[in-house]
């Protein structure tokens, strides 16, 4: 053949070989399948028939296996935390329980999404978290006595597995040089073992011992080998159990992972997680809600170095669930702890006073209802009833949530922290972190503040309640191990600013709206009036009935509550609040005074020429606008000297030593102290509620109103002038007929009492400000008021003098409430003859009124 045909001709030579091939094929295929047909198609049904019996059976084998295991790893478990020198002879039955258990588990895992309608329920186990639990637990123990186990196995090995090893290879008939020498190592090494290696921490490593092992098992198991394993039984099941010895000492943490390792559950979160919530569901199961987590930790045993891309999924997916598991657990005991806490605010709202009226009424007209012969109201069930039980097997749903509170508690305090891929996660930090938020929008919630209706609860009321919820919380330390202080300390301190630290108002701010924009607004507008015999704020009869009843809001003992629950740093928010009211009152009677401030200059200088004071009082604009805007102010520092007043007793009551000190530091201060000294003393004394000559908060307040447009003398003189605009306005007061002095209030119903606070603390804060003289600027403005009221004391008019004795008394009560003025100083000016006869008419007026 020549070059051009020897590759047509080799080619057709393989297409002759390749076809056949084919036909050889094909000939061995049929021959095949018609043995299969004619040998195996009498064993289709029998095939059929087990796997029929498989899948009916298999379910509820299984189930009543993890059954048993459940309360063997159990018992087990418990006996291993009493006696945990067991560990080292039981070693093996805790392996075999650990892989028992994780092949249970992992047969229900990998039949769980594909089982049998008519056997679901055997598919389904709301007990899986007990079985993974006590897995955890003898795992735990494993780790924790591994150098108990050492001591155990390294006696073993050297004491008895040496002995027994070496009778063995000195009764061998025939043992070639290299078996020889590597069983001789095999006994050198186990003889050389001691317990002070265990005690001092000592790091074994028997792989090279297993390795010869395997070396020589290789040797003895050829066709030729002068030494036969299988000729010398007893040699290699001893040799098999010093391996599971040495592995006892050295290999603790993988024999873990080869028997007990459940890092699947990587690979099936659904399910995973679809057991975690069937476990929360059953509260008789929900202290085992922790083996979940520490199921995560798992989850890294399945990662290997040759994949090393899949470490980062792997460890994220561990590190979320975890986290989710972690963070479920929590809310979820959140919930029954805000459970109890309600139900305990409504027992504890049960003790309120306001209840009692009703059980009085039903004492007092119970003898009357019984004479009569009429069936009366149902008695109501007093408070306590339901403590009194007659059976034990009584279970309320106080009681259910406790016991699965207390179930849940159990897990979460079960490990202190637990290590994820590097992250520690500590439990008991997802609830701390969880009560806070609830405890927070708890506190605000309980306020029931309503800003369309302008409705809150009373400070009294909210402060029982809160109280109610602490004692609640304080029980928690009983069941898990927090620091339940550091939580009310967050949470109170939090309550105590305007906003807490999610920017949401706190009840601080909350109150501090309420008072003054309903409480106090409704005061400006006549329908609630200050009391001062009841140190309280009181509704008036009006045509429009107000929503709240103002003295249920503002006595002395809802002001207290409204201290404790606010705290000095809450108060002292709601004083700065008043305070900038006060400034905004005072920037307008600014502009008043500068409208007028010709006149007023020429009525300060002639305040003894009587007629000029007429018809310069004419000129005058504004004048009601002034004196109710000061009576504002005095409603304002009322209210702020009631708080004041119960931020004291609330402090006395907690800090007396503390208190007493302040107290002691403000009555000593020297006169001649300076000026900035003296403020800072009064701003320490004005925190703790204690009343100042100055009142620091108002003088910060109204120093911000300094303008650079004006000079300081200039400021000075428009303070002057707005004392003298007061003094020259109060004869007004005696036209209107709410001006009336009431004795058993000790005050007016418009209100004008509070001029005597505002005039003093005006004074006092305007001329600490500009550097004046206090005492002879109030010293002025006595004598310009003594004399504008002598001169209506000539009025023949009955319509402009028609209370005139009710404001003749507001002389005495500025002097009695300042502290520069004096008693002396008011009769050099005003005769007493007047106030004596005035307190005679406004009594006999008052008892002619009520007769």
């Amino acid at each position: 053949l020549n070059d051009t045909m020897r590759p047509i001709v080799l080619m057709l030579r393989f297409c002759f070989l390749f076809l056949l091939l084919l036909e050889s094929s094909y000939l061995k295929l049929r021959n095949l399948n018609f043995l299969l047909n004619h040998n195996y198609n009498k064993r289709i049904n029998d095939i059929r028939e087990c796997k029929e019996a498989a899948v009916s059976h298999a379910g509820s084998m299984h189930r009543e296996r993890r059954k048993f295991l459940r309360s063997a790893l159990k018992e087990l478990a418990t006996v291993l935390s009493d006696q945990p020198g067991l560990l080292g002879p039981k070693a093996l039955f805790v392996f075999m329980a650990l892989s028992f258990a994780r092949d249970e588990i992992i047969w229900l895992l990998r039949h769980a999404d594909n089982m049998p309608k008519k056997s679901a329920d055997d598919f389904i186990d709301k007990h899986i978290a007990e079985l993974i639990f006590y897995m955890e637990e003898l795992r735990a123990h494993v780790r924790k006595y591994g150098p108990v186990m050492q001591r155990y196995y390294v006696q073993y090995l050297s004491g008895f597995d040496a002995v027994v090893l070496n009778e063995l290879v000195q009764n061998l008939s025939v043992c070639p040089e290299d078996e020889s020498i590597i069983m001789s190592s095999f006994v050198n090494t186990m003889t050389s073992l001691s317990v002070k290696q265990v005690e001092d921490g000592e790091v074994f490593d028997f792989r090279g011992m297993r390795l010869d092992w395997f070396r020589l098992q290789a040797y003895t198991s050829v066709s030729k080998a002068s030494l036969s394993l299988a000729d010398h039984r007893e040699l290699g099941k001893m040799m098999n159990t010093i391996i599971f010895h040495t592995k006892m000492v050295d290999s603790l943490v993988e024999m873990l992972v080869e028997t007990s390792d459940l890092s699947i559950f990587c690979f099936y979160s659904r399910a995973f997680e679809k057991m975690f919530q069937q476990c929360l569901e059953l509260p008789s199961q929900s202290r085992y809600s922790i083996a979940f987590p520490l199921l995560c930790t798992h989850f890294m045993s399945c990662t290997h170095e040759l994949c090393p891309e899949e470490r980062h999924h792997i460890g994220d997916r561990s590190l979320s669930l975890c986290n989710m598991f972690l963070d479920e657990m929590a809310k979820q005991a959140r919930n029954l702890i805000t459970d109890i806490c309600t139900e305990q605010c409504t027992l504890s709202d049960q003790l309120l006073p306001k209840h009692c009226a009703k059980t009085i009424s039903q004492a007092v007209n119970k003898k009357s209802k019984k004479q009569t012969g009429k069936k009366g109201e149902p008695e109501r069930e007093k408070p306590g009833v339901e403590s009194m039980r007659k059976n034990r097997l009584v279970v309320t749903n106080l009681d259910k949530l406790h016991t699965a509170l207390s179930e849940l508690c159990f897990s979460i305090n079960y490990v202190p922290n637990m290590v994820v891929w590097e992250h520690t996660f500590t439990p008991r930090e997802y609830l701390t972190s969880h009560l806070e938020i609830r405890f927070t929008k708890s506190i605000v919630g309980m306020t029931m503040y309503n800003q369309a209706t302008q409705e809150i609860a009373k400070p009294s009321e909210l402060l029982t309640s809160v109280r109610a919820y602490m004692t609640v919380l304080q029980s928690i330390e009983n069941y898990v191990q927090i620091d339940i202080t550091r939580v009310f300390n967050n949470v109170l301190l939090q309550q105590t600013q305007h906003l807490d630290s999610h920017g949401e108002p706190t009840i601080t701010s909350l109150y501090t709206n309420w008072y003054l924009e309903t409480l106090l607004r409704q005061v400006s507008n006549g329908h609630i009036a200050y009391f001062p015999a009841m140190k309280a704020f009181v509704n008036l009869p009006t045509e429009n009935e107000l929503t709240f009843n103002a003295e249920e809001y503002s006595d002395i003992s809802e002001m207290r509550s409204l201290s404790e629950l606010l705290g000095p740093y809450g108060m002292k928010f709601l004083s700065e609040s008043l305070m900038w009211h006060i400034s905004s009152q005072v920037a307008e009677l600014k502009k008043l005074v500068v409208e007028n401030v010709d006149v007023l200059t020429q009525m300060r200088t002639s305040f003894d020429k009587p007629d000029q004071m007429a018809a310069l009082f004419k000129r005058l604009s504004s004048v009601d606008s002034v004196l109710k805007r000061m009576t504002i102010i005095g409603v304002i520092l009322s209210f702020r000297s009631l708080a004041q007043e119960a931020l004291r007793d609330v402090l006395s009551y907690h800090i007396p030593f503390l208190v007493s000190s302040i107290e002691d530091f403000k009555d000593h201060i020297p006169r001649e102290t300076d000026m900035k000294v003296a403020m800072n003393v009064y701003e320490l004394s004005s925190a703790a509620g204690l009343p100042c000559e100055i009142d620091p908060a108002l003088v910060v307040a109204l120093s911000s109103q300094k303008s650079e447009n004006i000079s300081p003398e200039e400021e000075y003189k428009i303070a002057c002038l707005l004392m003298v605009f007061v003094a020259v306005s109060l004869p007004t007061l005696a036209s209107n007929v709410m001006s009336q002095y009431s004795p058993a209030i000790e005050g007016h119903c418009n209100n004008i009492h509070c001029l005597a606070k505002a005039i003093n603390q005006i004074a006092a804060a305007l001329f600490t400000i500009h550097k004046g003289s206090i005492e002879d600027r109030l010293k002025e403005f006595l004598a310009l008021a003594s004399s504008s009221l002598l001169k209506i004391g000539q009025e023949t008019d009955k319509t402009t003098t028609r209370n005139r004795e009710s404001v003749y008394l507001l002389l005495d009560m500025i002097v009695q409430e300042s502290p520069f003025l004096t008693m002396d100083l008011l009769e050099s000016c005003f005769p007493y003859v007047l106030l004596r006869n005035a307190y005679h008419a406004v009594y006999k007026q008052s008892v002619t009124s009520s007769a």
